[in-house]
């Protein structure tokens, strides 16, 4: 029980307890806990030896906390858990709360590099069957590691940043056109932020996901379909995924995720010995889209073919380094019905089965003014539902 106003039995109450960076009144940014409709300012309670994390809870981001490690970052769970549950704290730390609607939230952590998977088989089998008709939908080496390309993290932007419509090269009837895009789409992914670096050279195995991994955010990777499809033979995605990468503001660790992990669908053929992660762990978190206000689709992330500790596994195996702040996502989470894609161009079937939204208008791809809205939860102790922090953008005109 929390002596929060109107916190306990929130969806953000004591057992979730997401991290985030908030300004407010023209002070510098600062480190916060969410609890129900408020913000705990850590900088100030570590400033006033409420908490103790070697000052790393009063810098501008969360990058040197991720940094410090689990031991740590338990012990300050439990101590902020401590604070907001022990009415004997009430009078310390209640002038700590911020209202939400007070503070503006930014980018929770500084992103040090950025990878994406492919890791839906369902997301992947449609996407075959789209692009490439009568031929095979996932390809041979598929089923055999995560597929994933690395990113562009400096274009990673916070929950509620304008999206704008990016331009580049398409194919057209006489050869290659210049424009903005007109195929913009969205996937609905889930991140992980990584925070104990590892040295160049090094493998971190499945088992150690735990020790490296702080906690999830949700993504949205917009994605130009167009772009995409004239320039990503043969090195991959670029132009048409580099413009904008949405995250939420909150991160939630996976502490508070404990109750959420579930068995992983079986994988056949059999994994790399380097693959295997014992227990093959997915999590149970059900995501729902919403475009312009209306609920399209509603993903849901524990079917995933690769597990976030395989792609940690894979991320690594080659002895790259990690570092506090690097964030890899799992790819569109798309489940086996048409109601849970996590991308419009699954929702549309590439554009040849428009929606009809509430409002009458139909809709294959993102219209200027468009906003789309995901949102996840996830089963908590006691049968609680805890959620995840809401990832949002409205596109805005090409520049």
């Amino acid at each position: 029980m929390t002596w929060v106003t109107g916190a306990e039995g929130s969806p953000y109450g004591v057992v979730n307890l997401p991290y985030g960076v908030f300004a407010q009144d023209g002070r510098e940014p600062r480190i916060g806990v969410r609890i129900g409709d408020f913000v705990l300012d850590l900088a100030g309670a570590e400033a006033a030896d409420l908490v103790l994390a070697g000052g790393a809870l009063c810098s501008p981001t969360l990058n040197d906390f991720l940094a410090l490690g689990r031991p740590q970052w338990t012990a300050v769970r439990q101590r902020v858990t401590e604070l907001l549950t022990d009415p004997a704290h009430r009078t310390a730390v209640e002038p700590l709360l911020v209202p939400l609607d007070e503070v503006r939230m930014q980018l929770p952590f500084e992103v040090a590099d950025y990878v994406d998977f492919y890791s839906s088989e369902h997301h992947a089998g449609n996407v075959g069957q789209i692009f490439r008709p009568g031929q095979p939908p996932l390809l041979p080496n598929w089923k055999h590691l995560p597929i994933g390309y690395h990113g562009r993290a400096g274009t990673v932007v916070v929950s509620g940043t304008p999206v704008i419509r990016p331009s580049g090269q398409r194919a057209g009837a006489a050869g290659p056109v210049y424009g903005p895009s007109v195929r913009l789409d969205i996937e609905a992914e889930v991140g992980f932020v990584v925070g104990v670096p590892s040295p160049l050279g090094t493998r971190v195995g499945a088992e150690d996901f735990a020790d490296h991994v702080f906690g999830v955010v949700l993504v949205n990777d917009w994605s130009a379909r167009d772009i995409q499809a004239w320039e990503y033979q043969p090195l991959g995605p670029f132009l048409g995924k580099s413009f904008a990468t949405s995250v939420s503001a909150w991160v939630t660790p996976l502490d508070a995720l404990a109750d959420a992990f579930v068995p992983a669908p079986e994988q056949d053929p059999p994994v790399a010995d380097y693959l295997r992660d014992v227990p093959h762990l997915g999590l149970d978190l059900r995501l729902a889209v919403q475009w312009n206000g209306e609920r399209v689709s509603e993903p849901p992330f524990g079917t995933m073919y690769w597990t976030p500790a395989q792609q940690l596994a894979h991320l690594t195996v080659n002895g790259a380094s990690l570092r506090a702040g690097d964030l890899y996502a799992s790819g569109t989470v798309s489940g086996p019905e048409r109601g849970q894609v996590g991308s419009f161009l699954e929702l549309t079937w590439g554009g040849a089965e428009p929606v009809k939204l509430g409002t009458g208008e139909t809709r294959t791809f993102l219209e200027d003014g468009d906003t789309v809205t995901i949102t996840a939860t996830a089963p908590g102790p006691d049968g609680t539902t805890i959620a995840l922090g809401e990832v949002t953008g409205t596109i805005r005109p090409a520049r």
